[in-house]
């Protein structure tokens, strides 16, 4: 009989009860062990005595009070810890061989419209998931630190992984001022917030991105005149119909701006503002992140000397 089939039809130990075996033998101790293994002392102890029948060896030592490992136990626990280390690798190589990456975008921006990131996204093999228009930058980068996702593109970096996720720089995108077309600042070719400072700012809230949070209301502080922020609407649809209507104002993303109707307008900010105000958007991976399919796929989306990208003046300094 070959090899293979000798494996298969012999009664060999499972995982399961060497998984058991190795809990008992680092405890020496049943209930220790079974909560360990987030389950009772009974099918533990059975899980024992059915690797002892398996193996045709004794590998405890049972008294009232102790629990110890005889001989036979503690060149099973040598034993066991390669072969549950080499399936643990066994898990992993499989998922380094895995052909489509898991790719979250963030449902700020809309990147078929960005186009030096359109043409590089279209490179990867991404399958049909690459788009999760409903996270936001903030849930993408829980989705990168769980695992279920192995790389995203983020509005700003975001605050709290810095322990687990590293960034690198993609592009900026610029902001632009949706109005009311009625307003006498949209007669200009660009718009300051000063020019529209008789009408509140749709805003959203800090949870969404921290990050591109603070930047902006770092840069409202310094504002010689009072800008009044009121709670934006989930649905964007009704945000910029308040905006037509003269209600408001919003700051969008330019690839956002694509919704047309009668009373709304979009203008660029001043080439002051503009500098301050945007988004910067970076390639984020887990910081132990060691699939080379997955790094490459960092290294495409990243590559800054793409021609049609504009790198404005303060671009992070890492990519100038």
């Amino acid at each position: 009989m070959s090899t293979a089939g000798h494996l298969i039809s012999n009664n060999l130990p499972s995982v399961k009860q060497l998984q058991c075996f190795l809990a008992v033998a680092h405890e020496l101790n049943f209930r220790r062990a079974a909560e360990r293994l987030r389950m009772t002392q009974p099918p533990l102890t059975r899980q024992i005595k059915c690797l002892e029948a398996v193996l045709e060896r004794q590998l405890f030592s049972r008294s009232t009070h102790d629990v110890s490992l005889t001989d036979a136990g503690r060149a099973l626990v040598i034993t066991a810890e390669k072969i549950l280390q080499q399936l643990s690798e066994l898990k992993t190589d499989s998922l380094s061989l895995e052909k489509t990456l898991r790719i979250g975008l963030t449902r700020t921006m809309n990147f078929e419209l960005i186009e030096p990131v359109n043409k590089q996204l279209s490179k990867l093999d991404v399958g049909d998931d690459v788009e999760i228009p409903n996270l936001t930058s903030a849930q993408l980068l829980q989705c990168l630190s769980k695992n279920t996702l192995d790389l995203v593109l983020t509005g700003e970096k975001g605050s709290g992984h810095e322990d687990i996720v590293q960034y690198r720089w993609v592009c900026r995108e610029q902001l632009l001022l949706a109005m009311p077309a009625m307003h006498a600042a949209s007669l200009k070719e660009k718009v300051s917030l000063a020019d529209v400072s008789d009408l509140p700012l749709f805003w959203f809230a800090r949870s969404a991105n921290p990050s591109f949070y603070d930047k902006c209301e770092g840069y409202f502080e310094r504002l010689q005149f009072p800008l009044k922020r009121v709670k934006e609407p989930d649905d964007s649809l009704v945000m910029l119909t308040h905006i037509a209507r003269g209600k408001a104002v919003a700051l969008m993303p330019q690839s956002k701006c694509i919704f047309n109707l009668e009373g709304l307008c979009y203008r660029e900010l001043t080439d002051y503002e503009s500098q301050k105000l945007n988004i910067d958007v970076y390639a984020a991976t887990r910081i132990d992140e060691k699939r080379e399919a997955i790094l490459k796929a960092q290294d495409v989306l990243c590559n800054d000397r793409l021609p049609d990208l504009k790198m404005g003046p303060d671009c992070p300094p890492s990519h100038i």
